[in-house]
C-alpha cells in the first residue's frame, strides 16, 4: 500500500446508530470524510486510498488491521446483491456486529439498494419481516433449538447467508427442513467476507486449488493488505492464499477444513473439522468443538467441548466406529457455550488452555 498520502482514521463505536453509521460509511466511500476503523486501538491514519479498516485475529492470536478500498467493498456488496437477485428497495436485517466485515457488508449492501438495514443487534420485541439477512452457524443453531423469535425471522426471508465458520451438512438440512432458505458463504476478512456462495464465486471472483490442496482467491473483493503487518498479507501474483484446504467437485468449491486443523495423535493424522462434521451428522442437537491437548503418550490428544446433553460413551463409540479407534476422544468437557474467535470460528486455543488449567 502507498503510504505517502495519509488519511485520518476515525474510530466508530460498535453501538453506532445506523443512520449515523450510514452517513459515515457514505463519506468514507466517496472520499469526503475520514476512513473508518471498527476496532479499539491500532492505527490513527491510513493511506488515502483506504476507506475502512477491520481488525481481525486468527488462530495465532495476532491482531491484523485489514484495509479496504471503496472499490473492494462496493464490488463485494454489488456482487452479493446480484447473486441473491436483490432489487432496489429490498431490506436486510443486521444481526451481526459492525466490528466484523460481515456486519459492515450488510450495511453497504442495504445502502446499495437504497435502504438501511433493520437493526436487530439489540432489539426488544418480535423481529420484523425482511428480504435478506446474514448469520453465523451458532445463531442458526440457536434459532433451531431455542430462539423461536429468531427462527420466525429467518423463515420470513428470501435468503439467509450463513458464514463466518463451517456450516455442517446436518445443520443446513435441519434449517432447510424448517423452511429457511440457506446460502452458505465462504470467505474471510481479507476477501471482504463471503465471496463464494454455495461453492460458486461471486461476479469478479476466482478461486483455485494449489498443489498443496490449499484454496487461493483473487478478484475485485480482495483487501489491500494489513496496515500494521503488511509483510504478512499472503498475496502473490494477484492471488490471496488462504489457510483452508479445498477441492473442486462438479465445478464448485468444497471446503475441507483448515490446513492447520490436522493433529497427530498416536501416530495417526486426525482432522478436527472431520471429527466435528462426523458428530454433527449423528448428533444434530448438540454443539461440538474438537481441539488438541499436548500429551506425553499420544503426542496430541483429541478432546471435545460439548454444548448439550449426550452420553460420553455414545460419542466415543460412534467416533471410534466412524473414523477409527484413534479418533476416540481422550477428554470430553461439557460447557455452557463454545468460546468464539470473531463471530463464528471456534477458539480452540482457549479450550486447550481451559483443559491445561484444570
Amino acid at each position: 500500500m502507498e503510504m505517502k498520502s495519509q488519511r485520518e482514521l476515525l474510530r466508530v463505536s460498535p453501538t453506532c446508530e445506523l443512520p449515523e453509521l450510514a452517513g459515515l460509511i457514505t463519506s468514507a466511500l466517496v472520499g469526503t470524510g475520514p476512513a473508518l476503523r471498527f476496532a479499539d486501538g491500532g492505527s490513527e491514519s491510513c493511506p488515502s486510498t483506504i476507506c475502512v479498516v477491520i481488525a481481525t485475529s486468527g488462530s495465532s492470536g495476532l491482531i491484523k488491521e485489514v484495509a479496504y478500498t471503496s472499490g473492494a467493498l462496493l464490488a463485494s456488496a454489488r456482487a452479493a446483491n446480484s447473486y441473491l437477485g436483490a432489487r432496489i428497495g429490498a431490506r436486510w436485517s443486521l444481526l451481526l456486529p459492525i466490528t466484523h466485515i460481515a456486519g459492515v457488508n450488510v450495511v453497504i449492501r442495504s445502502m446499495e439498494l437504497g435502504t438501511l438495514p433493520v437493526d436487530l443487534r439489540d432489539f426488544d420485541g418480535e423481529y420484523p419481516t425482511v428480504d435478506f439477512t446474514s448469520v453465523v452457524p451458532t445463531q442458526l443453531f440457536r434459532a433451531l433449538n431455542s430462539d423461536q423469535r429468531l427462527l420466525r425471522h429467518l423463515q420470513s426471508t428470501q435468503a439467509v447467508l450463513v458464514g463466518g465458520a463451517a456450516l455442517s451438512p446436518s445443520l443446513r438440512l435441519e434449517a432447510e427442513s424448517a423452511g429457511i432458505r440457506i446460502v452458505e458463504t465462504y470467505g474471510m476478512t481479507e476477501t471482504c467476507g463471503g465471496c463464494i456462495y454455495d461453492g460458486t464465486p461471486l461476479d469478479g471472483v476466482e478461486f483455485e486449488i494449489n498443489e498443496q490442496g490449499i484454496i487461493a482467491i483473487r478478484g475485485s473483493v480482495l483487501a489491500s493488505g494489513y496496515l500494521n503487518t503488511p509483510n504478512l498479507f499472503n498475496l502473490h501474483n494477484g492471488w490471496f492464499t488462504t489457510n483452508d484446504l479445498g477441492q473442486i467437485i462438479d465445478g464448485k468449491l468444497q471446503v475441507k477444513g483448515r490446513a492447520d486443523d490436522v493433529i497427530i495423535s498416536g501416530g495417526e493424522n486426525l482432522s478436527l473439522m472431520a471429527v466435528e462434521a462426523t458428530l454433527s451428522v449423528r448428533f444434530p442437537d448438540i454443539e461440538c468443538a474438537a481441539f488438541a491437548v499436548d500429551d506425553p503418550h499420544w503426542g496430541q490428544a483429541l478432546h471435545l467441548a460439548i454444548v448439550g446433553n449426550i452420553s460420553e460413551m455414545e460419542i466415543s463409540h460412534y467416533l471410534a466406529a466412524a473414523l477409527g479407534a484413534f479418533a476416540k476422544p481422550k477428554g470430553i468437557h461439557f460447557v455452557e457455550s463454545l468460546p468464539l474467535l470473531g463471530i463464528g470460528k471456534i477458539d480452540r486455543m482457549t479450550l486447550t488452555r481451559m483443559v491445561n488449567n484444570e
